[in-house]
């Protein structure tokens, strides 16, 4: 028994065949999926997904937030970025570089824009007289 497995980019299907097992990072921490795994359901954090191919020959991949589903033998991986690559100290690379670094930019917009939101708001409610 096989998953098939899916990952999709908003642009194309990267990967869609059959492997023996998956392994992926979430915000909690690592984890492995094999066919008879329970239906699970996780958000990806930007790390190193691997899967084993039918073979038993691990194949690596660089991949950015995202979600994972499995359901019965098929599991499915959305995702805005990942990166197929030979070598794993690349793939790391990879993830601190371009993953991570976006992420903390995605933080400080955030941050900011929730500093502007706020003081807009302090300052509606000096003009309306309310403190």
């Amino acid at each position: 028994m096989n998953i098939h497995l899916k990952i999709l980019l908003p642009d194309q299907i990267l990967v869609d065949a059959r492997v023996s097992k998956v392994s992926a990072e979430a915000p909690n921490g690592a984890f492995t999926l094999l066919p008879r795994h329970i239906d699970f359901v996780s958000a990806l954090s930007p790390g190193i997904f691997s899967y084993a191919d039918t073979d038993g020959e691990e194949v690596y991949l660089a991949v950015d937030e995202g979600t994972l589903v499995k359901k019965g033998p098929e599991v499915l991986v959305s995702t805005r970025r990942a990166v197929k690559g030979p070598d794993l100290e690349e793939l790391h690379e990879t993830v601190d570089r371009e993953f991570k670094v976006l992420d903390d930019r995605e933080k400080r917009v955030r941050s900011a824009a929730a500093r502007i939101e706020a003081g807009f708001v302090r300052r509606f409610l000096e003009i309306q007289g309310v403190e």
